[in-house]
């Protein structure tokens, strides 16, 4: 069974350059997806016609920086000198979209031969991908992960809480409906401020329950005080439709 090509200073321009289709998939091995790997490894091995590498950005950095690629796991969809397609933290299916894609540039080449038919995974397409469908509890030591790497991939919904706090347990239970409503489509999360004062200075939080929306990496709604069930239902849907580029891509 083949295995993924390790990209080295010596084969980077074979790959880069070919002309075979690729799909380089830059990891320092953290925070690497289990569906995704089991499927890029699985598709390594039985798709022909496609090349298949990884490169370590902790050991070339230079080629990381060359193609813009940070310490977050990401695939690149690669044909004829252009990028084809670019996701950042992948998953399985992030992977079939970028044959499909990949594919299609083949096919838009005159010069180029067809593709053999890529071999449908079973094994990892029938895995259900985990739906979080309540609240997640936040502390100081994990909000980079739970929210703001989070807010890349969907919005994420902050309630800054207290136990003592009368409105916040009168807001408690519409997040709970609202995590089951939207399942899959917003992430609501919980800091208890008593519990994180680091996290409390740093957004300023004076008056609790106060809700903070996250969509990647970017604050697009922050306000404190209880609101009803149909305005933070609201509230959560224009989260979900509202495209956020990039903080790089902002202009400034």
């Amino acid at each position: 069974m083949r295995e993924p090509i390790i990209l080295t200073d010596d084969n980077l321009d074979s790959v880069f350059n070919g002309s075979q289709p690729a799909l380089i998939l830059f990891t320092t091995g953290e925070g690497l997806r289990g569906d995704f790997k089991v499927s890029f490894n699985k598709m390594a091995g039985e798709a022909a016609g496609y090349v298949f590498a990884t490169l370590d950005p902790s050991k070339n950095p230079a080629a990381a920086a060359k193609f813009d690629v940070g310490d977050k796991p990401t695939l690149l969809a690669w044909y004829c000198g252009e990028e084809v397609a670019r996701r950042s933290k992948p998953w399985g299916s992030d992977l079939t979209l970028a044959v499909e894609l990949l594919q299609n540039a083949v096919k838009n080449d005159p010069n180029a031969a067809p593709l053999p038919e890529v071999p449908e995974d079973e094994e990892t397409t029938a895995l259900p991908t985990p739906v979080l469908d309540k609240p997640v509890v936040v502390t100081d030591s994990n909000f980079e992960r739970e929210v703001l790497e989070a807010s890349e991939d969907m919005a994420v919904l902050v309630d800054f809480w207290a136990a003592w706090c009368g409105p916040c347990r009168m807001v408690a239970p519409i997040l709970d409906k609202l995590a089951k409503e939207f399942a899959g489509k917003i992430k609501i999360a919980k800091v208890d401020v008593d519990a994180n004062p680091r996290l409390s200075q740093t957004f300023r939080i004076q008056s609790i329950p106060n809700l903070m929306i996250v969509k990647n990496r970017t604050i697009i709604f922050n306000q404190p005080g209880a609101l009803p069930e149909p305005s933070m239902r609201d509230l959560v849907q224009q989260a979900i439709t509202l495209q956020v580029p990039p903080p790089q891509a902002q202009p400034k």
